[in-house]
Formats: C-alpha cells, structure tokens, sequence
C-alpha cells in the first residue's frame, strides 16, 4: 500500500499540480487565467481531485493482492462499493439540488476517510466469499479470463448488496448519506486535531527518534498521518482554485517541502555542506562532499548512515530539536500571513530547495523562507558538529603520528 501510495503521488499528482500551477502563475491576467482554466482545469480535475478514487481501487487491489485473491476484480469491487454509497447530488452554488451527478469533492477531500474504510471493507468481504468457494465454478475449457470473471461474480454481488444495505438503512433511518456521517463523525475531528500545530509537532518527534534508531520513521508515521495530511492538502487545493483563503497551514506539501525538502529527513542539507566545506577533519568533509548531490535532492542515508546519525548520541540533541524548531518557527510566520501557506499543490519530494518551496506557496516568499529554515538548522548544528570534527580530527592525527 506504501507503494501504491508513493506512486500516486510521485506519477499521477504531480501532473494535476502542473496544472494548477500553470493555471494560477501569480503575473498572469485575469482572463488569460479564465482562459488556462478552460483548458487545463481538467488536468487537475481528472488526477488531484478524484484522488479518493485512486486510493480506494488501490487499497482494494492490494489487500486482495495480499490475500492471493484477483487482485483486479477486489479493487473494482471496493471502487463499486464506495460509490454505491455516494450521493449522486448536490447543491449547487445557487442552492439548487442537482441530481443524478457527482459533486467532485466526494471523491476528493470529503469522501477520503469513508472511502479508504470502504475499500479495506468491500476487499475483506471480497477475500471471506472467495474463501468460503461460494464462487462460480466454469468446466476446464472455458478460457481463464472468463473462468475468473465468473469466479468474481457471486463474491461481487454479496459484496455490493451488504453495502447496498448498508446505504438503504442509512438513508431509511437517519434521512442522510454514510459519506456525510463519517465526515462529520470522524473525518472532521481527525482532520482539525491533524491541523493543529501540536499534534504536527509529536508526529515530527517520533519521525526522528525512529529514524535515530535505523527505523524509517517516514513509513511508519506517516501510514498514520498523510489520510490526514492529504486531506488538508485537497481542501486547501479546492479553496486555492475558488479563489478563497486557504483553511489550513499544516498539510502534506507543508510537511514534505519545508521537512524534507530541506535535504531530507531531518533537513539535512545544512548539515552535508557544513561537513563538507566548514569542517577540519578529512573524514567530515569526505563524508559532506559524499552526501551533498544526493542532499540537494533530498535523499540523505548516506549522511545518516554514513556520518553516522544513527545511533549517533552526540548529535540526537540538534538532530531532533531542528526539525521541531523549523516547523514551529514556519507555522507562526504562516499564521501571522508573513508568508502564504501551501496552496496544495503536490510537489515531488524529490525537487531541490528555494524551487519546491515556490511551487508549493506559489509564491517567492516560499523559497526565501526555506533559505531562513536553512540557516536556523545550520546555526542549531555547528556546535554539535564542531564536537564531532574535533574528535574526528584527533583520531586523524593519532593515526598519522602512529
């Protein structure tokens, strides 16, 4: 699921941010803008905003996949069942009840948590009917392709019915939509405490210690954090696109370009070009000048093993404290509109400093910012790495003496 995850947002939505980004460049003119919207709004349309599209056929292709089941036919099950629970209508901004249409933000932003809940559900009814053999069985001639069809075909229909059920209660006993109970029950309140600075601040805490421990604490933080973050990112991209204020700061570009995208995990870049060009010892700046190209494009193992910063309790202090103090110091100075938050715009974790940060604001003031992040990590770390070269450098000229 990790995979299918980390494809989704490195192939498919960086093409819709494309777009966003061509449509919304700050000096062009108000019709030159209506006139890119017109023909590249569905750029966007078709990747970012149906995001809860992608992840739900995902997570049912991977769970059945999992469970040696057709994988193809368990995410199209799961797709089947989440839009059998969504409202084919809306209000239009005239307050007009359209029917018989789908409202874009149901397999975005609002329909992310139900959708994913949906998918984990349909593929594991799925998986318990074709367990249970209550499936089709066609003679040995009957091409394979066919065979499995029909094998799908049983599973799939007493899959659908439960969440046609499912629906039918729904809408019989409380008079709504399941796609609207979970967004106010659930998906409201994970998404508010997900905003909030504090909570951003523990997740950022424990991403480090993992790390500090050799774990990737990335994956494991993040499995918990970016249904969240990425639903802040889409409803921060709907208010972009209508022109309205931005509803929130913390979100997964804010995380990705101004964390990661400042060298890494821990944003390490200020620490590689420390070590390679302000330090003594052969073995700082050999190590540096090692992890810097890979540094500039935000991978940094080599400085993390290399150094190393695992379990490395010399520098555990500047190496957990930077990361909590940027992130802190980039959300007051976006609170107090210094500088525009992300718009939610997806921006590969892969792009260099200063760039990433004005893709991801749409705004110079993105790149400056990051620039200010880079100074504060290098002023919190040389005098843990000054530490680590004078005890580098010692050992040098031990051996040479020797």
């Amino acid at each position: 699921m990790n995979k299918f995850m980390e494809l989704l947002g490195e192939k498919l939505m960086p093409f819709g941010s494309i777009a966003v980004v061509l449509m919304n460049l700050p000096f062009w003119s108000d019709s030159t803008k209506e006139t890119l919207q017109l023909y590249l709004g569905n750029a966007q349309s078709a990747t970012m905003s149906i995001m809860t599209v992608f992840v739900v056929f995902g997570i049912g292709y991977a769970l059945s996949n999992y469970y040696k089941v057709e994988a193809i036919y368990g995410g199209a099950i799961a797709l089947a069942s989440f839009l059998i629970l969504t409202p084919f209508f809306f209000n239009s901004e005239k307050g007009e009840l359209i029917t018989g249409a789908l409202s874009l933000d149901r397999l975005g932003a609002k329909g992310m948590f139900i959708g994913m809940i949906t998918a984990f559900v349909a593929a594991e009814l799925y998986r318990f009917f074709v367990g249970r053999n209550w499936t089709i069985k066609m003679p040995p001639g009957v091409p394979p392709a066919v065979a499995k069809s029909f094998a799908a075909l049983i599973p799939a229909i007493l899959t659908l019915s439960i969440f046609l059920l499912i629906n039918i209660f729904v809408q019989a006993l409380f008079n709504t939509n399941l796609h609207d109970v979970i967004y106010t029950t659930i998906q409201k309140p994970l998404v508010g405490l997900g905003s909030g600075i504090v909570p951003t601040l523990i997740a950022l805490f424990f991403v480090q210690v993992l790390w500090f421990f050799g774990l990737h604490g990335q994956i494991i933080v993040n499995s918990v954090m970016d249904p969240i973050w990425n639903t802040l990112m889409l409803e921060n991209l709907d208010a972009y696109k209508a022109g309205l204020p931005l509803p929130h700061i913390i979100t997964k570009p804010f995380m990705e370009v101004f964390t990661v995208g400042l060298g890494g995990s821990g944003m390490t870049l200020a620490v590689v070009i420390t070590l390679a060009f302000f330090m003594k010892s052969k073995q700082s700046k050999e190590i540096g000048r090692l992890a810097l190209g890979p540094g500039l494009f935000n991978v940094n193992e080599p400085i993390l093993f290399g150094m190393p910063i695992v379990l490395n309790a010399t520098i555990l202090i500047p190496w957990i404290l930077a990361p909590l103090v940027v992130t802190l110091f980039n959300y007051l100075v976006m609170a107090a509109g210094i500088v525009p938050p992300p718009t939610g715009v997806a921006v590969p974790w892969t792009v260099p400093i200063i760039i990433n940060g004005i893709l991801a604001t749409n705004s110079w003031l993105g790149g400056a910012l990051q620039v200010v992040d880079f100074f504060i990590v290098f002023l919190i770390w040389y005098p843990f790495l000054k530490l680590v070269d004078r005890s580098n450098l010692a050992r040098e000229n031990e051996a040479t003496q020797e």
